[in-house]
């Protein structure tokens, strides 16, 4: 484990380790990243200080599945977050929110390495961030919240959930219980939804999650699985 007080992205640089040997479980922390990347090529940004980037490096050894890995790291931060006292939720795939407000969000990448494919997770958490300060009036912080845990104790918390459920997650006969875990932590079912897809948009009821973690939709047409893209809870008559 290494901390560094600025960097460019957590998940770039341990990207580059990857490639040149660093181990299963190597985990690169940030106060500070100067080009943090959210999901679907967005840009991350607070202020310095106000958030902490995590990326953590795994090899696994299972070969099929991976796409539950954001949504394994969902499940340990917002475990994370609920045991210091919020009640935080899972819109999927992997944003934490706490009163509806994003707290955390999740990248996922895969990379090509001479010693095989690997995976980086990487998690932004907004911490000491006031309301003032925070990016989008969207945003919450575990300050804004009133969470009684230093960032370094929420830190720990969530490696060490991490690292349980990825070893649970490495035997493909716990998918079902997977499948159960996040279920009952995700706000967006039962939720009307519109999924933003790269051509199109789905629009319908999330109704579940499938085996390989997509999101279920009921359409007005048909049941459509969502693997990726981008997900609004709607309301009212949207």
């Amino acid at each position: 484990m290494e901390v560094v007080p600025d960097t460019g992205s957590t998940n770039a640089d341990l990207t580059a380790r990857a490639g040149d040997g660093a181990p299963h479980g190597a985990v690169l922390i940030a106060d500070h990243q100067r080009t943090g990347r959210g999901r679907l090529r967005r840009s991350w940004s607070a202020p310095p200080g106000a958030s902490v980037a995590l990326s953590v490096l795994l090899r696994p050894t299972r070969t099929t599945g991976w796409s539950w890995l954001p949504l394994v790291c969902g499940i340990a931060v917002a475990d994370a977050v609920r045991a210091a006292g919020a009640n935080a939720v899972l819109k999927w795939p992997n944003d934490v929110l706490v009163d509806d407000l994003k707290l955390a969000g999740i990248l996922v990448e895969r990379t090509q390495t001479p010693a095989g494919p690997a995976v980086i997770i990487g998690c932004g958490i907004n911490t000491t961030a006031s309301i003032g300060d925070l990016p989008v009036p969207t945003a919450t912080s575990i300050a804004a919240v009133g969470l009684g845990i230093t960032p370094l104790d929420l830190v720990v918390d969530v490696l060490l959930r991490l690292d349980r459920l990825v070893t649970f997650w490495g035997d493909e006969a716990n998918d079902d219980l997977l499948g159960d875990m996040y279920s009952n932590r995700c706000s967006s079912l039962g939720q009307r939804v519109r999924a933003q897809l790269a051509d199109t948009e789905v629009v319908g009821v999330a109704t579940g999650i499938d085996a390989d973690g997509g999101l279920l939709v009921h359409t007005a047409d048909a049941e459509v699985t969502v693997v990726a893209g981008d997900v609004v809870h709607l309301r009212g008559n949207h």
